[in-house]
């Protein structure tokens, strides 16, 4: 029987997987997945043109723990622009910008998840 942590994580990659999936038939080049540095971890690391995107996924299976919008705290989005930031400077990259977004999924007990791409969160 799976632990709540590796249900959770379980869950997690499903959601990655379904988001990578959904950017690339976008026309977004995924560069890198699951990144991580000590100052933390970007889920999707793709190009949109000459634009670095740093993307979060974030997979639900209810709404209970909030919406996946609602994970998105200013503290986070900081976060995720230095590591967008270093990201680039470690892979010697020089985007014209670097773009954070949202993928939210939500995957029901039954049918299709259900994706929805945030772009610009700022």
């Amino acid at each position: 029987m799976a632990t709540t942590a590796q249900a959770r994580q379980a869950i997690g990659a499903y959601g990655e997987e379904v988001a990578a999936r959904h950017l690339s038939g976008l026309g977004l080049a995924v560069l890198e997945r699951n990144w991580r540095c000590d100052e933390g971890e970007i889920d999707i690391v793709l190009r949109d043109g000459a634009t670095l995107v740093v993307c979060e996924v974030k997979t639900r299976t209810s709404l209970v723990a909030g919406t996946p919008h609602e994970a998105i705290t200013p503290t986070k989005l900081d976060r995720l622009r230095r590591l967008g930031e270093r990201w680039a400077r470690e892979r010697a990259v020089r985007p014209d910008g670097i773009r954070i977004d949202l993928v939210a999924v939500m995957r029901p007990a039954r049918g299709p998840a259900q994706v929805e791409h945030v772009r610009g969160l700022c």
